[in-house]
This record gives C-alpha cells, structure tokens and sequence, in this order.
C-alpha cells in the first residue's frame, strides 16, 4: 500500500465571488473518479470547459509529463481535512507514484494536491503546480486552473516545435552545468571534511543544541512559511472585520498584525543574509536559524493572544439582541451590590482609619461611574441594533460589559478588604501570644538580665501598643502587625540559638503563615486597587503587584522544603504590594487633578466620549478603569458567555464568519502540519 504524507502548504483565505456566499455548499464524501481526467462533482464547468480541461491533461501525459487527475466538490466531509480527503480519493482509485490528483472543494475555498512519496516530482516542482493554480482558483476560473497546473509541470512550459535547432546549444549548456557541479561539490567535500575535523563542544545556551545545522535551518524554513502564510490569513480576517465592525472597534487587531508582521519582517531579512554571496560561518548561520525560528514563534505569540477575542466578537455580532438583554440583567444586579457598598464602607471606617481603607475609599463612586458608561453603550448598542448594525453593536456591548464588570469589580472590593482586615487582626491577635511565649522564654533564661533585657523591655512596649492600637476605633491592622513583625524578628534572633529545632521549626511554620497572610492581603488590596484602576497607573506599580505575586509562589511553593527562603520571600512580597499600592495611589492622584475638561485629552467616538470630571460617566471613567484600551489586547469583561481575552487556539481553527467562512485569524502553530510531498491549502 502506498504511503502519501501531508503537510498544509498555506492557508491564504480569500472570498469567493458574490455567488458563492449565496449558495448551498453540499458535503462530499471521497468520490469515484470518472474515466477522464477531470471529474466535475460541483457542476462549475461547461462542456466546453470541461473538454478544453481533460484535452489539456490528455497532451500532458501523451507528452510523458505525467498522469494530473482533478476532483471539483462543493465541500470535504469523510474527512473533513483537504489533504486527506484528497489523498483517501487517490487512493481508493488506486493512484499510481506517478500519478497526481488536485481535490477543489469550491464552497469551502480550500484544494489539496496528493502526491505520492516515491513520486518523481520534486518537492520545489509540486510547489510549482500548486503555486501556478491559485490565482485561476481565486477568480473562479477553474478550467483556467487547471490547465495552468499542467503548463507547470516540467517540460510544459513552451512549445517543442523548435526545440530540435537549439539541442546543440542546450548540450553544450548542459556539460558546463554539470562540470560546475562538480566543481561546487568538490569544494563543499572539502570544506565539510575540514569542518567535521574540528572538536565541536555543545552550547549550553543554545535552545537547539540536540537539533543539528541541517534540522535548525529547515525548521527555521518552514517557521518562515508558515508566519508568514498566518500573517495573510490573519490580515484578511482584519480586513473582513473592518469592513464589518468599523476601524476603531477593530484597531487592536490591525495593530497586533503589523506588529507580527514586523516580526517575520525581521525573520526574513535574516535569511535574506544567510542567502546571500557573502560567506558566513557555521556559527553565524545556526545563531540566525534559531533568531529566525524565535522571531516566528514571537509573531504566533502575538496573533495567538488575541484569538478568543477575534472570535468573541464575531460571536457577540451573531446574538447581540440575546447577549444585550442578558447585560441588562447583570447590570441591573451590579447596581443592586452597589447600594450596600456605601454603607459597608461607612461601617468599615468606624472601626478602621483612612490609610487602612486607602484602596477603597473611592470604590462606590468609581463603581456608579462605570455603571453610568455602562448605561451610555448599552442604549448605543440598542439603536444600532434596531438598525440592523449588529456588528457595530457588538462593540458597544463588549465596552459596557467591561464597565459592569469593573463595577462588580469595585464593589466587591469594598468586602474583600473588610475581610482582609479581619484576617491581619487575627494574624496580629495570633503574633502577640507568640510573643508573650517568647518574653517567658528569654526571661527564664540565665543570661536575660545582661543581654536580653534591653530587648524584652522593647518587645513588651511593642506588644502593649500593638493591643491598644487593636482595640481603638480608628485603627490600622496591617501597621500594628509590621510593628509586631519587627519585634517578633528581633526576639527570634535572640533566642534561636536556645530553642531545640523541633520547636525552632514549629515556630518558622507559625511565623511563616502569618507572613504569607499578611502578603496575600496586601497583594489582594493592590490587585483591587490596580485592576478597576488601570487606565491612570503604569508600568512601576504592575511592575511591583508582579513581582510581589511571583515572591508570593515562590514562599508558597518552598514553605515545606525551605521556611526560611518562605519566610523571606512572604516578607518581601508584602514589601512590593505595599509599594505597588503607594505607587498606584500617587498615579491615579496625578491623573484626578489632571481632570478631563480642558486638560489635552479629546477625541470622539461612537460612544458619545466628552470632556468631564473624574466622577462622572464618559471618557474619565473609561480611560481610568482601561476599558477601552484593555478591550481588544487583554483587558475587559468577564462575559456571560465564558470568553475572555487571551491566546489559545489558532485564528483560523474554530472561529465562525459572517457566513459559514470559517475564521482564519491567528497564530500558524495550531493548524500547521511539517514534513511530506502532498499540498493543501485554501484560494
């Protein structure tokens, strides 16, 4: 049985001709070929195009050229991919090695040449046949297309008639040829032996150092292709979905595609130096391999990250009635939490002073101000939906679904803080047992009257101002246990020599926990802080809240294998929440005086943006909370739906279209298949 091996050549999606978003694809299960060259399942050919078509493949194999078979269809089904379908087909008709058969499937766009692995095309002469087809396949000519794919076959290109007054020519041409080559080949034997002379150490920094010279440069190769063919697809898909959605709902996609693109730009130039006449070495050439391969990988990064939205959308424009009535519901339910958010911020500042409530203070305010953006986009969306402009519509909605959610987002906070604090009281109540335990312990000691008395004198001045600050109305939870941290710190040192390391190490666990509380608290006010906030903070507070987070999985990670680096790394995360919370403060102070009436912020949209305050609805609010400019690059709602803006899946693997042209908008890495002589692609 023969073995025909796959590999998808591109996926360059183009729309068809008006006709064919009208009519109905019919699937097509792999077929019987008829008795001549071209069968003719769709019904795109007339008899006349059909006879000109098989007379064109009957002088190609009388000419020795080769046997070239083509399928028309509306759609593959059983299989649905092209080149198994098309490779089922060959070999269900019992295909030869030598012979050839082009599947077009004319309602899905997509085609596939099957070619056996023993066959005797090239691979770079298969590539002919199928680039020679295109352009007939994406003007709907198709006898055009396929008389094009046979004049590429070798030996089609011209007539023979004068070929006989050129033989002594084209011999001499040939014996030159051949001692060229032999003269190439003679010098790269040396070079290699030379080469193969020389000790070879692995680069321990070298990502690819079990791929040899040969494998790196044909992956960076087909990383090359493969960029470059998602790239087109991704730009077309943009295209559609500005014609559709407008420039300014779609900016963030046109914008992650130049950047790909600028990406596989660099790739390319790169090659273009390995291909040139000036000599490079083995080392420069497998470094610009792996810098080409990366750079591939970086542009499907890109693309990637912003698949689930791409679709998103498209989906939202398909039920954006449905998905509006649902946001009613969820906002009306955002404006219910919010009632209670004032009240339970006036009970939380009874008990707690204004540094300990910093990061909620201006929740409820910030919260109804998203609600009133909510508001302005929903009644947009519904207008343009009684006008037929779902797609349009579909922004709109997406825009007030990232306002509710931060809504719910400032709310919510208002609760979770109130807990937090009750959590560092505990933790503080907790600590001063602790050390109480400890003052016992350095007092039983025989040397506390002449070293440990300055130092149990401190600890009990902190441990009695620790109380009283818990029990005043205005107090600060988390002040009151940095002070008792410090103390504990100080008694510890003095008194971990004595301790046996049982106890030594029950007391790290207990210390341990307490600190990763008191981090996970500030990281929590931080990233509540920071979240509904982002569009006024930049990079220095995230840049801090990340850090503080990945210190916060290191402790957790190490708490049983190493308390001690736990502890450090607990401590110094709630160092960097503190200052991502003082940073995100001082920027979001800087961006309220700034105001929005007459300060250089302008601009207009469908929304209705205007000039006011930063307590009002419109564009304050929105840039403060980064709604807009989170939405299409990762920011943005929690939808009802489940969507959510991160990378996953291809662009082109599941998305749906306007019609059924399925999406192909994204990263090549999902979809892609290497190695093989068969084709496949779409027109």
């Amino acid at each position: 049985m023969r073995t025909r091996m796959t590999v998808v050549l591109g996926l360059i999606v183009a729309m068809f001709a008006s006709g064919w978003a009208g009519s109905a694809a019919v699937a097509t299960p792999p077929v019987t070929l008829s008795s001549d060259f071209v069968t003719d399942e769709a019904g795109v050919l007339s008899s006349g195009e059909l006879d000109a078509a098989n007379a064109r493949l009957d002088d190609l194999a009388a000419a020795d050229g080769g046997d070239l078979y083509v399928v028309f269809v509306d759609e593959f089904t059983d299989p649905a991919d092209s080149v198994d379908w098309t490779d089922q087909v060959a070999a269900d008709n019992g295909l030869g090695a030598d012979q050839y058969l082009i599947a077009v499937a004319i309602d899905a766009g997509q085609y596939a040449i099957s070619a056996d692995a023993s066959g005797p095309l090239s691979d770079s002469q298969i590539d002919a046949v199928v680039q020679a087809m295109e352009n007939g396949l994406r003007a709907s000519d198709w006898d055009g297309a396929v008389i094009a794919a046979a004049d590429a076959f070798p030996g089609q290109g011209g007539q023979a008639g004068d070929a006989g007054g050129f033989l002594g020519i084209l011999i001499a041409l040939v014996i030159v040829a051949i001692v060229v080559v032999v003269i190439v080949l003679i010098v790269r034997s040396r070079k290699k032996k030379k080469d193969a002379a020389r000790p070879t150490v692995p680069d321990p920094n070298d990502p690819y150092a079990s791929v040899s010279d040969d494998d790196l440069e044909k992956q960076a190769g087909s990383a090359l292709v493969q960029a470059d063919d998602a790239i087109t697809s991704s730009r077309q898909e943009v295209g559609f979905a500005v014609a559709q959605y407008g420039e300014d709902s779609t900016a963030a996609f046109t914008q992650v595609v130049e950047a790909a693109q600028a990406k596989i730009a660099e790739a390319f130039a790169l090659k273009q130096q390995i291909d040139d006449e000036v000599p490079d070495t083995a080392e420069q050439r497998r470094a610009w391999h792996i810098q080409i391969i990366q750079l591939c990988d970086a542009a499907d990064d890109l693309l990637d990250e912003n698949v689930e939205a791409f679709e998103e959308l498209r989906k939202l424009e398909a039920e954006a009635p449905q998905a509006l009535e649902r946001l009613t519901a969820r906002r009306a339910a955002a404006q219910q939490a919010l009632a209670t958010a004032p009240a339970a911020l006036a009970a939380l500042s009874q008990n707690y002073d204004a540094a300990a409530l910093s990061t909620v203070a201006e929740n409820p305010a910030q919260a109804q101000q998203r609600l009133s953006l909510a508001d302005s986009e929903m009644a947009e969306a519904s207008q343009l939906i009684a006008a037929g402009k779902n797609g349009e519509a579909a922004f709109a909605i997406r825009t007030a679904e990232a306002a509710v959610q931060q809504s719910e987002e400032l709310t919510a906070a208002v609760t979770s803080l109130g807990a937090n604090l009750s959590a560092v009281e505990e933790q503080a109540r907790a600590l001063i047992a602790d050390l109480e335990a400890d003052l016992a312990a350095a007092a039983a000691m025989p040397d506390s009257e002449a070293q440990l008395a300055p130092l149990i004198a401190r600890t009990r001045t902190n441990i009695d101002s620790a109380q009283a600050s818990l029990q005043a109305a205005q107090r600060n939870p988390q002040q009151t246990l940095e002070t008792l941290d410090s103390a504990n710190t100080q008694i510890d040192a003095a008194l971990g020599q004595a301790r046996e390391a049982s106890a030594v190490a029950q007391r790290a666990q207990r210390m341990l926990q307490q600190r990763l509380a008191q981090a996970q608290a500030q990281i929590s006010a931080a990233n509540d802080f920071i979240t509904t906030r982002r569009g006024a903070i930049g990079a220095t507070a995230r840049t801090r809240l990340a850090e503080a987070n990945a210190a916060y999985s290191e402790a957790v990670a190490n708490q049983q294998a190493d308390p001690a680096l736990a502890t450090e790394r607990a401590t110094r995360a709630a160092s960097l929440a503190g200052e991502a919370i003082s940073y995100a403060q001082s920027e979001v102070s800087s961006f309220n005086s700034g105001g929005w009436g007459g300060g250089g912020w302008s601009g207009g949209s469908s929304s209705g943006w205007g000039g006011g305050s930063g307590g009002g609805s419109g564009l304050g609010g929105d840039i403060l909370g980064g709604i807009l400019g989170g939405l299409l690059s990762g920011g943005g709602s929690s939808r009802s739906s489940g969507g959510g803006w991160s990378g996953g899946s291809s662009w082109r693997s599941s998305g749906s279209s306007r019609s059924s042209r399925p999406s192909s908008f994204g990263g090549s890495r999902s979809s892609g298949r290497s190695g093989g002589r068969s084709r496949g692609g779409r027109f």
